[in-house]
């Protein structure tokens, strides 16, 4: 961030610089994150949104949109097609639930769960690249996960 206190006539408010503004910050961060993840999860065969599906899933399979959704703070309509690939892809299967039709559970494959075997070098890949302490990054983490509860809060 910037951290010029004077402003020259020609120059805008503080506020509307580039590289004052936090949201740049995160996105840029996240472009960033996203190269990583993009070269790590290359030999999975699978992006950085159906890894993040994967995840929910390992930790909990069978599972409604619904329900992933909330975990990974989308709506059915994103979620939904992102599913279908990766039932496509043969990860996972979507069925419809027998006390409800309108809920579509989502279970793992076996390939989907053969692919937790395979993801297990990824955590440690996107922290290296990081070049921070464990320390460092479950502090960041903490605080990101503080402000985006506050954002959700006042959104």
């Amino acid at each position: 961030m910037s951290t010029s206190s004077t402003l020259s006539p020609s120059q805008p408010e503080a506020s509307l610089l580039l590289g004052d503004q936090l949201c740049f910050a995160l996105y840029s961060t996240m472009l960033g994150m996203n190269k990583v993840y993009r070269k790590l999860l290359r030999e999975l065969g699978v992006t950085y949104p159906q890894y993040l599906v994967l995840l929910v899933l390992w930790e909990r399979d069978a599972m409604t949109v619904s329900e992933i959704g909330e975990r990974l703070f989308l709506d059915s309509a994103t979620l939904t097609p992102l599913l279908k690939r990766m039932e496509t892809l043969g990860v996972l299967a979507r069925v419809r639930a027998k006390a409800d039709e309108r809920q579509v559970i989502i279970s793992l494959t076996p390939q989907g769960r053969e692919l937790q075997q395979r993801a297990k070098a990824v955590p440690e890949g996107a922290f290296c690249a990081t070049g921070c302490s464990p320390d460092e990054l479950a502090a960041m983490r903490d605080q990101l996960l503080v402000l985006r509860e506050r954002l959700f809060k006042n959104a």
